[in-house]
């Protein structure tokens, strides 16, 4: 056998190995599997696996996408004079409960985050306690960067709060999702070549698209245009929620067409 064929070999029964796939239950079972039968075998089933997985992920998308309409139109039906611009902190807490919600929904559903060594009742409670002290330390931070950034310190301090809390909401909370309260899994992610999955190369592209979303929205702000969306907080926030939702819709469709090219290993 080719010195390739044998590392493909290898490779594929290391990320059977490493997914608890039925691939390696097959290949143990089975001492009349050849080696090209097995490197076949292998990459039909990572091949559907990975199938599985984007389609999942896009649903998952669409559905969190979809709350951030709900939570825009909704409120429109029931709320008189409920606007985007007119009562802005009102669409940008119905946002951040909304995509809360759903993640926390979707992401329980799915079962992204990772397996955790003890179910004890004190051991999820303290999941549970680290979990909201990060969003809160989270909320803290952003408010703190955006006031360094310009932001009023006292004036309009419930506003830029406010975009905290959404900022929390989009990227933090997402982590949790998939990471849990676990500091090194995050640093992990967010340094160069360290996601292990799909769905850590998903949180990488939508963090990052909606803090790029909300830095940009602040470009307009100091233009004499008098335009509503020109009020503190209105473009910055809208600039994250635009560039969450573009995360939404990039991050499977670059996986997709990136996938030759993505190779997870375990760590």
């Amino acid at each position: 056998m080719s010195s390739g064929n044998a590392w493909f070999r290898n490779y594929c029964l290391r990320k059977s190995l490493n997914e608890n796939s039925q691939c390696t239950s097959a290949y143990r079972k089975s001492g009349s599997f050849s080696n090209l039968t097995f490197v076949a075998f292998c990459y039909a089933y990572f091949i559907i696996m990975w199938d599985h997985e984007i389609k999942a992920m896009a649903s998952s998308h669409a559905i969190i996408a979809s709350s951030v309409f709900m939570a825009t139109v909704l409120p429109a039906v029931f709320i008189q004079g409920f606007s985007v611009y007119g009562t802005h902190l009102l669409w940008l807490y119905s946002v951040t409960g909304a995509v809360s919600v759903v993640n926390i929904a979707v992401f329980w559903l799915l079962g992204i985050s990772q397996p955790t060594k003890k179910n004890t009742l004190g051991y999820k409670l303290s999941r549970l306690v680290r979990s909201c002290m990060y969003l809160l330390l989270s909320c803290l931070f952003y408010h703190t960067v955006v006031v360094l950034y310009g932001a009023p310190l006292i004036e309009s301090a419930l506003e830029t709060f406010s975009l905290a809390v959404l900022l929390t909401s989009l990227t933090t909370l997402r982590c949790l999702c998939v990471l849990g309260p676990n500091v090194q899994a995050w640093i992990r992610v967010f340094s160069r070549h360290g996601a292990m999955s799909v769905w850590d190369t998903s949180l990488q592209i939508t963090v990052a698209c909606s803090l790029i979303g909300a830095w940009l929205g602040a470009f307009p702000i100091p233009l004499d245009w008098d335009r509503p969306w020109q009020v503190w907080p209105v473009s910055c926030s809208l600039g994250s929620v635009v560039g969450y939702l573009t995360g939404l819709v990039v991050a499977p469709a670059w996986i997709h067409f990136h996938r030759k090219q993505l190779t997870y290993k375990s760590k």
